[in-house]
């Protein structure tokens, strides 16, 4: 098939698609180990890019426990990357977010790549950029979907591999 015909360009796509996750895996890689932590916390300071949350929606979020999402929080807290703090909207919660320190680490190396991917946007018409949305985002909710199957389904121990 060939990627003039439809299923060669769907084919296509799909490939692309898991070569850009591949490297977006390594960098990813790359950024924790020059930051001294794991995948997890980097996934963390990721998911409080955007806003503080509580310690439960980080756990949501990573895939962890509430104990193993505690003591996340805990290490990026010792690191000064994140503080916990009151929720203004409700004293009672207790809201986890980044601080200053640990936005300029991140910014660091994700800064120049955000900056780039900016430009490299700037060459697609708004059609093209409304359909690539469009796409990421339908993408992003197929992959919580199955995220959140494989969560349901039992573990397969060593002995029925």
């Amino acid at each position: 098939m060939t990627e003039g015909s439809r299923q060669g360009l769907i084919a296509a796509v799909g490939a692309a698609t898991q070569a850009f996750q591949r490297s977006t895996d390594a960098f990813d890689d790359a950024v924790a180990t020059r930051l001294g932590l794991n995948r997890a916390d980097l996934r963390c300071l990721d998911w409080l890019y955007d806003g503080p949350k509580t310690v439960g929606q980080i756990g949501a979020g990573t895939g962890l426990s509430s104990a193993a999402t505690t003591a996340l929080v805990d290490r990026l807290e010792r690191r000064k990357l994140v503080r916990r703090a009151p929720d203004p909207a409700d004293r009672r919660r207790v809201l986890c977010e980044m601080t200053e320190l640990g936005r300029r680490r991140t910014e660091e190396f994700y800064g120049p790549v955000a900056v780039e991917g900016a430009e490299l946007l700037e060459r697609f018409d708004d059609g093209v950029l409304r359909a690539f949305r469009e796409h990421l985002v339908a993408a992003a909710e197929l992959i919580d979907r199955h995220r959140a199957r494989l969560r349901e389904a039992p573990v397969v121990t060593p002995e029925e591999r």
